[in-house]
Order: structure tokens, then sequence, then C-alpha cells
């Protein structure tokens, strides 16, 4: 399965059922890649315009644009509840203004897209602003992505836009009993291994918006004998998809079961685990560094830095107060995957003082064209003590080699930046896992490892 940045994107705040990936998502963060069927030419063209059989072009790259058309079968979209396109260049973002369809006399959708800044496929979906209204299949399945086919360019005379059409027989909200079903809110059906409880807390880049916290406890944590002990923590990322899977993203990490598996064999410390849901669509805006200007490759406002200032000022102190957490960087980690590996190796080179352990899994380092690895590595020598770096081969998933081995390279390069800074084995670990792609089941395959790293048990 290709998911690749819904991890960028995924998953909405907890009513949230949505990331990236994101992720999640991620959501997710993101879905299984299948291409669809281009619907005939559009009225008035030659019917000798192969466009979706010919080689050529993807799409995505044509100076002049192209046109994407829906069909709404079930007829509930409408102005008050209209279609998004979400994608793997925006984050999996389910509802962005920039990209939503516009409505036509002839009651379908439309919107004129233009050249993609990223150089990769974009995969997409139809939501009408959230995952919980996502398109489904018509027996109510989730469907996998949909991708554009290529196009032959020498069909396509003075700057035609090629079009695109595409129709949706359901949406997430015809499925039955969709406000008691817990798959669809599962923020507020939480089955979890162990104890998780939730901490309100303010602000962000979203402020004034209210996110709850999920803050998972260690065995034992009540019982009388540990009544004054102190726990490490680590602060999740995308926390939404770190302990059960939801309708937005395939899978979870399972972080629940893992923790509580090594920390019963006594293979790590016991730790407490917060898990900080991400904005939904302010997703990119609070996991993207700061780069030296106002926006990040194009990919919107980077605040990044707004956003891990607010965790250090609000979530930490709100999570200490309720909390016994040991505090100080030796026993204070962050990590994420995609754009929250991102902002966690942000969080942990710009704030050692703060954040002594970082777990960073297909951290994307060239988001937005952008060069993090780089920028990271400059100032190494102030990294915090322990860093775990893991990423696929196969990020990207089938049929994108060439693109997942750039994502792997820049991964690679600040893996053996931080070597030459002096990183011996004691503070850093790199994983390297050829067949992995981008998405939450390889991310949870690789959790027992990090964390076994990043919290060895104590003597």
């Amino acid at each position: 399965m290709s998911k690749f940045m819904l991890t960028l994107f995924l998953l909405t705040p907890f009513a949230m059922a949505g990331s990236i990936y994101f992720g999640i998502p991620t959501k997710g963060r993101s879905r299984n890649a299948t291409a669809p069927a281009l619907a005939a030419p559009a009225p008035g063209k030659p019917a000798a315009q192969p466009v979706a059989k010919a080689k050529g072009v993807r799409p995505e790259t044509l100076k002049q644009g192209y046109i994407i058309r829906v069909k709404d079968a079930t007829g509930r979209a409408s102005p008050d509840s209209p279609i998004y396109l979400a994608h793997s260049h925006n984050g999996w973002d389910p509802g962005s203004e920039k990209f939503k369809l516009q409505a036509r006399s002839d009651m379908s959708w439309e919107i004129i897209m233009t050249p993609a800044a990223a150089d990769s496929a974009m995969e997409f979906k139809f939501t009408r602003g959230s995952w919980e209204t996502e398109e489904l299949q018509d027996d109510m399945a989730v469907p996998g992505n949909r991708m554009l086919p290529e196009v032959d360019a020498k069909y396509l005379t003075n700057g035609e836009k090629p079009e695109f059409s595409f129709t949706i027989p359901r949406w997430g909200d015809q499925r039955p009993n969709v406000q008691a079903r817990a798959d669809v809110n599962p923020y507020y059906f939480l089955n979890v291994t162990g104890t998780v409880k939730r901490l309100e807390v303010v602000g962000g880049d979203a402020a004034p918006f209210k996110r709850d916290l999920l803050v998972w406890l260690p065995p034992g944590y009540d019982a009388p004998e540990n009544k004054d002990r102190r726990y490490p923590v680590l602060y999740m990322n995308d926390g939404q998809n770190i302990f059960q899977k939801h309708p937005a993203i395939p899978a979870e990490w399972g972080v629940d079961e893992a923790a509580t598996k090594l920390i019963n064999e006594k293979a790590v410390e016991p730790l407490i685990i917060v898990g900080i849901p991400h904005a939904g669509k302010l997703r990119m805006v609070e996991y993207v560094p700061p780069t030296g200007g106002s926006s990040a490759g194009g990919a919107g406002e980077a605040g990044g830095e707004r956003y891990i200032n607010w965790v250090i000022s609000t979530v930490m102190p709100r999570v200490e107060r309720a909390f016994r957490v040991r505090t100080g960087p030796e026993s204070t980690g962050i990590g994420g995957s995609s754009l929250g590996g991102l902002i966690s190796l942000y969080a942990g080179s710009a704030h050692p003082e703060v954040f002594g352990k970082v777990l960073a899994e297909s951290p994307s380092l060239n988001f937005g064209k952008a060069d993090y690895g780089a920028r990271f590595a400059s100032g190494a020598a102030k990294w915090p003590g322990k860093v775990y770096l893991a990423v696929g081969g196969s990020e990207l998933g089938a049929g994108k080699q060439e693109g997942s081995d750039r994502y792997a390279a820049a991964v690679k390069s600040l893996n053996q930046s931080l070597r030459s800074a002096g990183f011996g084995d004691d503070r850093r670990v790199f994983v390297f896992d050829q067949a992995a792609e981008h998405n939450e089941g390889a991310w949870a395959n690789r959790f027992s490892a990090a964390l076994r790293f990043l919290f060895p048990a104590q003597p």
C-alpha cells in the first residue's frame, strides 16, 4: 500500500479521525493507490484523443494545468457542503479552501488545477470537508487512492487543459448509524491497552482551538507503591493515530500494546506517552519548520516554531501539573512520522535544552523542496542526547522508486552528518528498511526498537 504523506496529513484532532501520515495522514495521513479509468472526452473534443491510454507526461506537470470534474451520485454535495480535493501534495488536508471544487450548472463539480510544486505523482481522494465525509465505494468500503493517468501532450494543442471525470457513489456520512459508530469517531470511543487520560488544551496555530491530549499511563502508575514515582515522557505528534486505527488511516502505531509489552518485560523504563493531536486543516502550518521566509516551498505558512513554543509553554506544563512527570531533557522525548517526524527533528535541534530524545520516522526532510536535513545538521553539535532515525526504501510506494530513493537519501545524509558531528551508536540509531513504505504499519514495526533505544530499562 502507498501511504505517502498521509501521515504528511492525516487525522483531524480527535473528532478528527484523521493523520498525517497527518498523518496522521495518515491522517494521514493516506491510502492505497489505484489508477481510475478516465471518462470519455468532454463534449466538443475529438474522440481520437486517447488521453487515458497514451504514454506521455503526468498531468500534474503540465504548464497549462488540468481540470478535474466530479459527479456526486448521492446529491449530498451542496454550497453548504461542497466537495474538496484532499491529496498527497497538500498533506491530505480534507477541507482546504484552496482545493474546494465549484458547482456547475450541470450538477457536477469542477476544479482547475495548476502545476504541482512537488515532483511526485499526486494521489488524491474527494471529501466534503472532513475524513468523516470522505468518498466511499458503492458498498460503503473505503476506496484506495486515486491517481491521474499520464497524458500524451501532443494531443493538447494551444495550451488545452486535459479533463478528468470521476463519479462518487457514496459518502462517509451515509454509513449506518454514523453518529454512534466508534470507528467513525474513534476519539471518543478509544479502545486501548492500559489507561489513557484526556487533558484539554487551547492554542497552537489554531487558537482558540481546543484539543484533547491523550495521555497513556504505564502499567503500575496508580499502584500505591508507585505513588511517589515520577516518569519520563514521550510527546508524540499526530497523536490521534498512535493508539487506535480509525477511518482516516490504514493502520495504527500500536504504541499502547508495544509499550505495555516492553515495560512488563523490563526491556524499557516505564514512561508516559502523550499523543498531541494535530490541528486538522492547520496541520501543515504547525508541522513545517521555519525556512527563513513566510512559506515552505509553496506549502503554506511555516508555523513550526510557534507550534513547538506552544508545546513547551502550554502542553508540557499542563501534563506536568496533572501527572507525575520527571522533567529535564534527559527524561523528555518528542517524536512523530512524516511531517510529524520533521517537526520533531526541528524541536530537538532547536531546543535540546528541553527535548533530549528524538524519534523521527520517515521525516519529510525535502518537504516543499527545502533541505531541512542540511539545516538541522549545521547545528548538530548542539543536538539532544539521543536521536532515532528511520526510513524505508519504498517510501512512495510501487512504481515510484526514483522518488523513494531521493526521500531515503535525505535521511541517510542527515544520519551521516550526525555521525560526523560525533554522534556515536550510544546517541544515534539509524534504521533503513528497504521494503518499507510510508505508512503506519512500517512505523509500528519499528516502534519497539525506538523505545528500547530512547528509554532503556534502568538498573
